[in-house]
């Protein structure tokens, strides 16, 4: 079993943060970051050319992450590959150790540094989750029997703020339908909203990973506000961003606050921290998450 796995198996409260692979060769960045948080965070997620902004393949940088003793989440878009090329891709991951994944459907290529590359959505995020689970059971989507089966754990994402919260529940109900283990969500800062959505969606019994991407200034808080669907930063926070004298400082606070008030209704929190990922241990003592605390001791 991967730390993940196992961690969410156990009831544990699960650390997992984001990394962008390099748009390049040099890993060095990447390597620090982990090798910092090593034994802090359960798991990193490696974006799949996040924003369509072209980077390394996340499954190589997966694969050097598992020779380093440190759990991947592997992020699979269908923006760039199609049915058959998805699946040679999950049986190849599994061939070289890496079992986690998030299943995403991905960003059109006209918002990033390739505009003009053509898009393939030939599946979206719940046929993917499909296609593992046919994968784990013996079979390719068209049938075919595999010489083996890989052991995949499968997650997916869900928006708490969706302004559709009718259809976000509904598409929420697919994915588990289709295979999805845990969720992480869209960024949270307003516990209120979140536990709105978790009374929703409590009968499920699926582990939620509440997601919270830490803020840099106020004008980040407003673009938010303005530019991600179902992503509303409180103006009380806003303010308190104007105010700041320490941009770290305050963002660190910040977000140990809002970790601590959603921790009891979730099983994880998932930290995109953006460059400032030396806070995110002082950011779990602050926010009462410290290993005794996730193990329930």
């Amino acid at each position: 079993m991967s730390r993940l796995s196992d961690a969410l198996a156990s009831g544990r409260f699960v650390v997992t943060a984001e990394l962008n692979p390099p748009k390049g060769t040099d890993l060095t960045a990447l390597f620090e970051k982990t090798e910092g948080l090593r034994g802090v965070v359960d798991a990193f997620n490696l974006t799949d050319s996040h924003r369509s902004q072209m980077s390394m393949s996340p499954l190589a940088v997966a694969r050097l992450l598992v020779e380093r003793g440190i759990d991947p989440i592997l992020q699979m878009t269908c923006r760039d590959r199609n049915r058959i090329a998805l699946q040679g891709d999950l049986l190849g991951a599994y061939a070289l150790g890496v079992t986690n994944l998030l299943c995403m459907t991905g960003d059109h290529p006209v918002g990033g540094d390739h505009p003009d590359a053509s898009p393939v959505f030939d599946l979206g995020a719940v046929e993917l989750l499909k296609a593992i689970s046919s994968l784990v059971s013996g079979s390719d989507i068209a049938g075919n029997e595999l010489m083996g089966s890989p052991d995949l754990l499968a997650g997916a994402v869900v928006n708490p703020g969706a302004p559709d919260m009718d259809a976000e529940v509904r598409r929420m109900v697919e994915k588990i339908e289709a295979g999805a283990a845990f969720f992480q969500t869209q960024a949270v800062y307003d516990a209120a909203v979140f536990e709105r959505f978790i009374e929703r969606v409590r009968q499920y019994q699926v582990s939620i990973i509440a997601g919270h991407i830490m803020l840099k200034s106020a004008a980040m808080a407003r673009r938010f506000n303005d530019d991600l669907p179902g992503v509303e930063v409180p103006e009380e926070i806003v303010a308190e961003l104007n105010r700041a004298e320490g941009r770290k400082k305050e963002g660190g606070e910040i977000a140990a606050r809002v970790i601590r008030e959603i921790r009891p209704m979730c099983q994880g929190v998932h930290i995109m921290a953006i460059g400032w990922e030396s806070e995110i241990p002082s950011v779990l003592s602050a926010a009462g998450i410290t290993e005794s605390a996730r193990s329930g001791a």
